[in-house]
């Protein structure tokens, strides 16, 4: 009966899996503030992959760290390099899964801030050539979706336009369009070597107190031709997923962020919590609030344990 009145279905067609790329060979490594999260590297990838199709979970988000780094991340548009790749590799080896590629530029850059610097400050206007270039990389490597994660004003315009222009007009984005400076990111940028060598984020990702704000990122996003709107972070965010999903027609995701992650995966270690029904709580709460998908660290978890039985 329960089943039968239930408001709110929590599917594993709702999960994309993030995947951390490690340019190198035989890496396999845990990352300790992400219990169950690992880098790879492609020799490796098949640990991860051959789990993530077995669950089908329908796509993955791809984080790339590479051994060189410079001012503006160049390496990002290199064909060569660590997430094209990877791209072509999970296109090849696992073609029922869509692959989604981060694009930015903090993994990249040897000052860990998302875009080029003029006297300490990121120039917007000077970071997004740089990101059409990253972005094209990926498409010709056979992305599937692109999302740009760098809180750059006229990202999505200037992406749609560089897809189009060069023969990619089919190419989605995702949008990351309500990204707050949040303290849940630590545990991503120990996974990914990400941390900004001097000052913070503020500048460019949005305020926590600001809930309007997201309305305003949200219209420019839509305007300039995002397919999918994202609210990241998302336990803290939920009243921004619903906000976003009232009013605008496009699908809404959610980023479940490592921070949110590893306070799960610690409690639960502690006893403290039921690890499993907190999760699932959780995720559930975020599809009540909107959410049309959901990016998650739990996504395995998750999918491997809805494949089991019908949680209740």
């Amino acid at each position: 009966m329960r089943r039968l009145v239930r408001e709110t279905q929590l599917s594993v067609n709702d999960f994309i899996y993030p995947l951390f790329i490690e340019e190198g060979e035989n890496i396999d490594a845990p990352i300790s503030s992400m219990p169950g999260v690992n880098r790879y590297s492609l020799d490796k990838l098949n640990i991860i992959m051959d789990r993530v199709a077995k669950a089908r979970i329908p796509a993955v988000l791809l984080f790339g760290i590479p051994t060189h780094k410079d001012e503006i991340g160049s390496e990002t548009w290199n064909d060569a390099g660590v997430i094209q790749q990877a791209i072509k590799y999970i296109k090849k080896n696992y073609p029922s899964v869509a692959v989604i590629t981060d694009v930015c530029f903090c993994e990249y850059t040897s000052h860990g801030h998302c875009g080029v610097l003029v006297d300490e400050y990121v120039d917007n206007d000077l970071t997004l050539p740089n990101i059409q270039k990253q972005v094209l990389s990926h498409a010709r490597a056979g992305a599937d979706m692109v999302a740009p994660s760098g809180m750059m004003d006229g990202t999505i315009g200037s992406i749609r336009s560089a897809l189009d222009n060069n023969g990619f007009s089919n190419l989605p984005i995702m949008g990351y369009t309500a990204k707050y400076s949040s303290a849940f990111y630590g545990p991503f940028r120990e996974a990914v070597d990400s941390a900004p060598s001097f000052g913070d984020r503020k500048t460019y990702q949005m305020d926590p107190a600001n809930g309007r704000e997201a309305m305003v990122e949200a219209s420019y996003d839509d305007m300039e031709g995002a397919d999918i709107l994202m609210v990241k972070p998302a336990m803290a965010y939920l009243d921004i997923v619903k906000t976003l999903k009232d009013n605008f027609d496009k699908p809404i995701a959610a980023y479940n962020v490592s921070g949110e992650y590893s306070m799960v995966k610690a409690a639960a270690a502690n006893g403290w919590i039921d690890g499993d029904k907190l999760m699932m709580e959780l995720l559930l709460s975020m599809k009540r609030a909107g959410a049309d998908i959901i990016i998650t660290y739990f996504a395995l978890d998750a999918a491997e344990l809805l494949n089991k039985v019908n949680y209740e």
